[in-house]
């Protein structure tokens, strides 16, 4: 059986380096300029040069985005930036802007360039249109049914590759080409600088009684009449494997370390059973379900894939994300008296109880025995906000386990 590519998003190096090790296929990545996710941490040259090292060194792939909407005063940068990752040698660059494409092309010849699911490719026609000019993989647009990509499967060379979104988060505009930041907030989507706005809660004020706000759609938090659903596809992989697509990517570059751990781990497995048996997978598929929701996530949904989707399939009635486990940090290094590195993401507590995520995706219970801060003094707990620690817990870890404790 075919084995597609597993492929995750890493806004950080931390985050890259576990993607790599708890499954992942290839990582795709931003750099500091040129893409849709500006406000993520993203990576240096310097970074994205360790990063490349240790995927290769791994026998996995990274992928950089350059996939912005480029305005004239973006294109000088821009030609400086490919020259930079000329040198620096990711294994495809993802673009949206046929300006950017051709530029690319002539800066870069030896590396694969990737369209962008920006780019609305929604017909063979264009993936065809596509390939001729150079490109080696489509990223379908996030609107096409199972259905249609089988289709376009069927029309286009059988090198051209098929990338298509599988989960996490959907946004409400058509292949996420979204001007509400730009026209409320003066930041541009479209040039990686996108403030969200679909998130918001919004009300109607009718115009000769200012100030009185009426509710579009009410529960107990308020009204987020643009929100979605998050996508999972988890449980439909026969249906992927059958449409013929050649990377399944996960969506998140904003997103912790233990979202990308718990994706990549549950994700690489399932398809591993698929692959094994596909009964296997069948009778696996309450387990998967139940895992994939350790990370945090909105209610789930399974898009367009099976045609338009029912309004209810896609609007959720709660704006909060649902969080079964909190993201305690990264175990960076450990010594032989038991004690791990860690830089804190969220408070914990000495004799709590939390869990070690291992790179296999099995989870072992620990006990918090003490915490250190930089300057080796004990703490109670390690509240907000981040800073470096030294915790001993009653079962040692492995650099590069996750950290993490189930909410109350």
């Amino acid at each position: 059986m075919r084995h597609p590519e597993l492929l995750l998003p890493a806004g950080s190096l931390p985050v890259l380096k576990v993607a790599v090790l708890y499954g992942a296929d290839a990582v795709y990545i931003g750099g500091e300029v040129m893409s849709l996710r500006a406000k993520a941490r993203n990576f240096s040259p310097a970074e994205m040069r360790e990063g490349i090292e240790f995927a290769h060194e791994h026998g996995k792939k990274v992928y950089v985005t350059a996939n912005i909407y480029a305005h004239n005063a973006d294109l000088p940068e821009a030609e400086r930036y490919f020259r930079e990752l000329r040198e620096l040698k990711p294994d495809a660059v993802l673009i949206s802007d046929p300006g950017m494409f051709e530029m690319a092309r002539r800066l870069m010849p030896d590396t694969d360039l990737h369209i962008s699911t920006q780019a609305n490719t929604t017909n063979y026609a264009s993936c065809r249109f596509w390939h001729m000019l150079g490109a080696s993989r489509i990223v379908t647009a996030r609107e096409l049914s199972l259905a249609e990509i089988r289709e376009i499967r069927e029309h286009i060379p059988d090198e051209l590759e098929i990338e298509t979104f599988v989960h996490g988060a959907m946004c409400i505009s058509y292949s996420g080409r979204c001007l509400l930041s730009n026209y409320m907030a003066g930041r541009d989507a479209n040039r990686g600088a996108c403030t969200h706005p679909c998130r918001w809660k919004y009300a109607v004020m009718e115009e000769t009684r200012p100030g009185e706000y009426m509710p579009i759609e009410e529960n107990e938090r308020g009204t987020y009449i643009f929100n979605s659903r998050d996508l999972c596809m988890v449980d439909h992989l026969p249906d992927l494997y059958a449409a013929g697509i050649d990377s399944f990517k996960v969506e998140g570059r904003m997103k912790t370390a233990l979202y990308v751990a718990t994706a990549a781990s549950v994700y690489s497995r399932a398809m591993r059973d698929f692959e094994t048996d596909p009964k296997l997978y069948e009778s696996r598929l309450p387990m998967y379900r139940e895992q994939i929701s350790d990370c945090t996530y909105r209610r789930f949904t399974t898009g367009f894939f099976y045609g338009r989707p029912d309004e209810d399939a896609l609007i959720y009635d709660s704006n909060t994300y649902i969080r079964r486990y909190t993201f305690l940090g990264i175990v960076e290094q450990t010594d032989e008296d038991g004690a791990c590195r860690i830089h804190q993401k969220n408070k914990f507590s000495q004799g709590e109880e939390i869990e070690i995520m291992k790179c296999d995706g099995s989870v072992v219970p620990a006990v918090v025995r003490s915490i250190r801060d930089e300057e080796g003094h004990e703490m109670s707990s390690a509240p907000h906000p981040q800073q470096a620690l030294t915790v001993y817990l009653s079962t040692r870890p492995d650099a590069f386990d996750i950290l993490r404790k189930k909410e109350d």
